[in-house]
């Protein structure tokens, strides 16, 4: 299949979206890219971008697909529906799913599904631990040799510091990059929302700021001391970004990553007992979203994921300590975290397409995507950046029809998704 795009401001790494101009691409990689390019074809697929800002897809480096046997949740077709309708051509699945990713069976199973089902790239992380208990190591070679991407600990911490050193110097031998989730599990107890004020005001159990610094240390340390790239996803605290920041500078082998409900919103968004904005990690405090921003802003923090974990609304419309943790938020990443920080002028625009795709795609080795360049995959989204538009959770593609941001206002509407030669349109 030809594709020719047109009349678009291209912004990837080469690229700065001042000037206009077009791309062709044939059977799913980019062929060519220079201003008003001519082809006198019949079989060619014109897309005119109208002036719209042309991006390299966003890859998630962290999201939670729910397979057979939770119907009520997202599985295959419907996160990549979502995903194609946000602006990612690319998601990794997190390990903690429907079967958990722990064997090399399942890592093929995901590849087969994707091939079948998905309008997306679906790459899996493998489960460090058998069942992602954080007990015993699964069978990580295995899984590797079969096309898993990284490790991940699948949202759960391992505690067993003996534990993880092994897993850290296996994946060094491998090299591959270990996702942590940092929260000592026996510090946040059963709490359900940060511990400062509105848990004392709403009369409920806190998970304190430390539960996730000490753990940040404590990778940092075991990175320090094997070698292993280690990436910090999650990010929610001041003293998480300052810890990440000096572990950079010492040379240490870190990235990090955030979600945008990390950096929009506060503890406060539970006021009522919202249980649309109960997450994990909980939402902190004001000086730890300004943490996050500044840490966005200088690099400590490479990587702007979702952090998609689509619990059913029935496990949200119930008593705030019984609710799920999740959020439904493949399809309101981009134009959120564009507004909050390229409108603000936090970021540049090709600051942010570093955070979204660039440095995802590095991490990942996954060496033809992340940018827009002659040779790469075709996985590019057309965006309207200048147009308003309103956010409502009962609209998403996802199954878990709800958002914290219902009724908000933003900019960053993808108008098309392109994945090789899948061309998906949305006005």
């Amino acid at each position: 299949m030809k594709i020719l795009i047109t009349n678009g401001r291209i912004v990837s790494n080469e690229f700065d979206g001042d000037i206009n101009s077009d791309i062709y691409i044939k059977d799913g990689v980019i062929e060519e890219i220079a201003p008003n390019i001519q082809f006198d074809e019949a079989d060619i697929e014109i897309i005119d971008a109208k002036g719209n800002f042309i991006m390299p897809g966003c890859i998630d480096m962290y999201s939670k697909i729910c397979e057979s046997g939770y119907e009520n949740k997202d599985n295959i077709i419907t996160i990549s529906q979502s995903a194609t309708s946000g602006g990612f051509t690319s998601i990794i699945s997190a390990p903690n799913s429907l079967p958990v990713i722990d064997n090399k069976t399942v890592v093929e199973y995901v590849y087969t599904k994707t091939r079948e089902q998905a309008n997306v790239n679906i790459f899996p992380y493998g489960s460090m631990t058998k069942a992602c208990e954080g007990k015993e190591v699964a069978g990580i070679g295995e899984m590797i040799k079969a096309g898993a991407i990284g490790l991940s600990d699948g949202g759960h911490t391992i505690l067993d510091a003996e534990l993880i050193r092994n897993i850290f110097l296996y994946s060094k031998m491998l090299d591959i990059p270990v996702v942590t989730f940092c929260e000592d599990e026996n510090l946040a107890g059963k709490g359900v929302i940060n511990d400062g004020i509105m848990a004392t005001k709403m009369g409920l159990l806190g998970i304190p700021k430390i539960a996730e610094d000490i753990i940040v240390s404590r990778n940092l340390l075991l990175a320090q001391d094997t070698g292993a790239k280690l990436h910090i996803t999650h990010v929610t605290t001041k003293g998480a970004v300052e810890l990440i920041r000096q572990g950079k500078k010492q040379g240490i082998n870190v990235t990090a990553g955030t979600c945008p409900h990390y950096f929009t919103l506060s503890e406060k968004a539970v006021e009522g007992y919202n249980t649309f904005a109960k997450v994990s990690p909980p939402l902190r405090m004001e000086e730890d979203i300004q943490a996050i921003k500044e840490g966005l802003k200088d690099g400590t923090i490479d990587v702007i994921a979702t952090g998609h974990t689509p619990v059913s609304v029935e496990r949200k419309f119930t008593e705030f300590d019984n609710a799920a943790f999740g959020i439904s938020s493949l399809e309101v990443t981009f134009p959120i975290s564009y507004t909050e920080l390229v409108d603000t002028g936090i970021l540049s625009v090709n600051e942010f397409v570093e955070k979204l795709s660039y440095n995802p795609a590095k991490i990942l080795s996954l060496n033809k995507k992340g940018a827009i360049k002659k040779g790469n995959d075709a996985d590019i989204i057309i965006v309207d950046t200048q147009s308003d538009f309103k956010i409502y959770g009962e609209t998403f593609f996802s199954r878990a029809k709800y958002s914290p941001y219902d009724g908000k206002i933003v900019k960053g509407k993808t108008i098309a998704t392109i994945v090789k030669d899948k061309i998906f349109k949305f006005r």
